[in-house]
């Protein structure tokens, strides 16, 4: 996937005014509107600065955008980083209008699926047209990703916070606002999951109710685990010797240290499960072991010696299976 230098496609700085983004949008699009354009593939050029145009002129998406940083190369192969988008807070501002179908891939993968919205865009609790004496409106929710331990999904904590949101200057130039907020972390929360915080989203016009926020849970990436819904995933180095005989193990959890049995005769990939130790619910989920046998190092005469005396004494021939 090519990156997309959406400042170099409008032809303005990284840190245009959002009036200067506008006068460049206009002035693009009528010289490759394909109705009037004589442009060479001005359709095609068309849709890429109405493509630039869509993000630079939110500031929520262009700000999003900006996070992503200067170094990006246009056509340069780009995936984006894990998490790019968390603790970032934004009020809604995601795009519904047809023509977005034909926007890039690129577009699709930063602000697609109603990025801005849990509703897939629309803006909560807006007003739309002018404002009239008496007239109340809900303020709009706000919602953010936001990274947790895993282990404050298995005991429940109180966290603090950091979260930061564009909005326009008086030069209108966009700048972050940050804010932090101590947050409690519900025992068994999921990623995916929604924390909701009343009264923490935008005022309310004429005195209305102000909107909330809403944090979408991601775990932060762990050394050991894996996360699949509320099951939890480790891979577990064990001498050939506990594999071949079976043996009683100590093996880290997020709650601490637990026993585990090893069956005889195990072989590398055999997948050992620990019910209700996964992540806590109605019902919990479970741990799932997977065996993975480690070789000593043949790197001393004993060692070197006992692998002559395994090759010799052991009629095995691991690829058997395959007729050689």
């Amino acid at each position: 996937m090519d990156y997309k230098d959406y400042y170099k496609i409008m032809g303005v700085e990284r840190d245009a005014k959002q009036d200067d983004i506008k006068r460049a949008y206009r002035k693009l699009a009528r010289k490759y509107h394909p109705d009037v354009s004589k442009e060479k593939e001005a359709e095609a050029k068309f849709k890429e600065v109405g493509e630039a145009y869509e993000v630079l002129k939110d500031p929520e998406k262009r700000a999003a955008y900006d996070q992503l940083g200067a170094n990006w190369q246009a056509g340069q192969d780009f995936h984006p980083p894990p998490n790019w988008d968390a603790g970032f807070e934004f009020s809604g501002g995601g795009y519904n209008d047809a023509d977005n179908a034909a926007f890039s891939d690129f577009f699709e993968t930063l602000f697609g699926q109603g990025f801005g919205s849990a509703q897939g865009g629309q803006r909560q609790g807006g007003y739309q047209g002018g404002f009239r004496k008496g007239f109340q409106a809900r303020g709009e929710d706000h919602h953010a990703k936001v990274l947790i331990e895993l282990e404050d999904s298995y005991q429940g904590a109180v966290r603090e916070i950091s979260l930061r949101a564009p909005e326009l200057d008086s030069n209108g130039r966009i700048i972050n606002k940050d804010r932090t907020l101590s947050v409690k972390i519900p025992k068994g929360v999921r990623q995916g999951q929604k924390i909701r915080l009343a009264g923490q989203g935008s005022p309310g016009m004429g005195g209305g109710e102000t909107g909330d926020l809403y944090l979408e849970i991601e775990f932060k990436p762990h050394g050991m685990y894996r996360v699949e819904s509320k099951d939890v995933y480790l891979n577990l180095p064990v001498t050939p010797w506990e594999a071949a005989l079976g043996a009683s193990i100590k093996i880290p959890t997020p709650l601490g240290k637990l026993d585990l049995k090893i069956p005889p005769s195990s072989s590398g990939g055999r997948k050992l499960r620990l019910k209700g130790q996964g992540i806590p619910g109605v019902p919990p989920g479970d741990i799932y072991v997977t065996l993975q046998i480690a070789l000593p190092a043949a790197d001393s005469e004993i060692a070197k010696k006992l692998y002559r005396e395994m090759e010799q004494e052991l009629a095995f021939n691991p690829r058997a299976h395959l007729g050689v």
